[in-house]
């Protein structure tokens, strides 16, 4: 069979991992007489996503009654799919059969092996009658192989409350090869009155209040064109499970244990919810998100998880940083994700080496004149964990070292020193941080205090509120950002254009204007 698991792989491997941690019913459930569907199965949409030379994930969900449970039989539904070389699915090279089961919702993961290396591919999936979207998806280059250009774009935090997606749409036409998604995909907050939409239910707590969560943004049609239009690598940032939390710890401070079952039940319908391989499915409230991603001899992508394993916020979330921020047994990555990512540094054979992460990592006073605030749930609340990783780049001379981040709903753009309080400090990375697709509303371009905010913080060369994403093309020569920004998101049909663009030559660390 040429889906990676069959059936009895899945059935077995399901088994043993509903007595570690998945919050579903803890035997299997059997299997369903074809069903048959009044409404469409396939509401959420399609996507793909984690590519590698000769593979790529393919997902989708059934629910005919997205946001009350789904509306499927508590039995498992056998879909079949196919990839093919051409929009009209003539030229297939690879077909099969999934399980789509209870236990994770009626998601469907499928990891298509054998593929050809850097070309592109549609597929769709089928379950009785009905057919999905096609989507579009491509597999990177051969390791080690030479690629001439990359064209993705990165974005995050898309409030369905605060706004529409009408960027994603633009995102979904922009032709792109990979999209990036740092975080804050769903926000858990109840349902408000008064926004440009509405969350259904109370703040997500339960794996049903996540599961309906995810499916209320996912049956948003511009996300689904842009889930459709090409790859992605995702990771979470803090909304996905609570506001501001730290590894055990929530913004409540609620005890332990219950938050723990809280994070187990968000982890899982993250889970469900993405093109995410078999082997990040969680075990309980724990996950295996971070990995690498190659992209040829051009690019090398270390998707990383900054909130899973960091050391609780310092000086109780203060802006004026305490010793506690300076203490060396802190981090931000954990032991174990940051001493495989200085290996996978020292390992890497591309070009530019992108680390794709959710929160600022340049440092920043926010305060004009001769206070000081900082923001402790960003690097600066880390700074030895930073140092470290700042100065492995240097050790190693990391070729080409590009952070983005996302997270705080707006656009900046940052060189990375080796001494943030030495203007002279060489510089040792670029940072792009992307503002958001919707969250916090329709944004402005600056604040009063911005320039003299920026001329406190003279490594910063960019600052912007409205919304968006950040369009990056890539060569072996050069690095190129646009900042592609909406006017507003609280209407619909917003038209795009490129606010600015940054770009760094190969070899040269600082970001110069394009």
């Amino acid at each position: 069979m040429s889906t990676t698991m069959n059936r009895r792989t899945f059935l077995s491997r399901t088994g043993a991992c509903l007595g570690i941690g998945l919050l579903g019913p803890t035997r299997l459930t059997t299997y369903a007489a074809t069903p048959s569907f009044r409404r469409n199965p396939f509401s959420l949409g399609v996507a793909s996503g984690d590519p590698r030379p000769d593979s790529v994930v393919l997902w989708t969900r059934l629910a005919p009654d997205p946001v009350n449970g789904g509306g499927m039989p508590p039995a498992s539904v056998e879909v079949d799919w196919q990839i093919a070389e051409d929009e009209r699915l003539t030229k297939v090279v690879r077909a099969g059969r999934s399980l789509a089961t209870p236990e994770l919702a009626h998601s469907v993961h499928v990891e298509v092996d054998g593929l050809s290396p850097g070309r592109w591919y549609w597929y769709r999936f089928r379950v009785a009658g009905h057919a999905s979207a096609v989507g579009r998806t491509r597999t990177t280059p051969a390791l080690g192989a030479p690629a001439d250009k990359l064209r993705f774009a990165f974005a995050s935090c898309q409030s369905y409350e605060a706004g529409y997606y009408t960027s994603l749409r633009h995102m979904a036409s922009e032709g792109l090869d990979l999209v990036i998604h740092l975080g804050d995909y769903i926000y858990e907050g109840a349902g408000r009155d008064g926004g440009i939409r509405k969350h259904i239910g109370a703040e997500t707590e339960s794996l049903d209040d996540y599961r309906n969560r995810y499916a209320l943004y996912r049956t948003d049609p511009d996300l689904q064109l842009a889930h459709a239009a090409c790859p992605w690598l995702v990771t979470w940032d803090d909304h996905e499970v609570d506001n501001n939390y730290a590894a055990e710890i929530s913004e409540e401070n609620a005890p332990v244990e219950g938050f723990l079952r809280r994070r187990a039940a968000a982890y899982q319908a993250y889970y469900e919810h993405m093109p995410l391989r078999l082997s990040s499915l969680p075990a309980g409230p724990h996950m295996q998100l971070y990995g690498r991603v190659p992209f040829g001899n051009l690019a090398e992508f270390f998707v990383l998880d900054t909130r899973q394993y960091r050391s609780p916020l310092p000086c109780g979330g203060r802006g004026t940083r305490c010793a506690e921020a300076f203490d060396p047994r802190r981090t931000l990555l954990g032991g174990a994700q940051e001493q495989w990512l200085f290996k996978s540094i020292e390992a890497s054979q591309g070009r530019w080496n992108v680390l794709a992460q959710q929160v600022m990592m340049a440092h920043l006073d926010r305060k004009p004149g001769p206070e000081v605030n900082f923001d402790m749930d960003k690097w600066d609340g880390y700074e030895t964990s930073r140092a470290r990783l700042l100065g492995h780049l240097m050790a190693t001379e990391c070729s080409n070292p590009i952070v983005l981040t996302g997270d705080i709903h707006s656009n900046w753009v940052a060189d990375l020193k080796a001494d943030f309080g030495d203007e002279r400090s060489p510089t040792v990375a670029a940072e792009f941080v992307g503002t958001s697709l919707s969250s916090s509303g329709d944004g402005f371009k600056q604040r009063p205090e911005t320039p003299q905010v920026l001329s406190e913080n003279p490594f910063f060369k960019f600052f912007n509120a409205q919304r968006g994403y950040v369009r990056c093309e890539v060569t072996p020569e050069l690095w190129r950002s646009d900042f592609r920004i909406v006017e507003f998101v609280t209407a619909p049909n917003a038209p795009i254009s490129t606010l600015a663009s940054f770009v760094v030559e190969n070899g040269k660390p600082g970001i110069e204007v394009g």
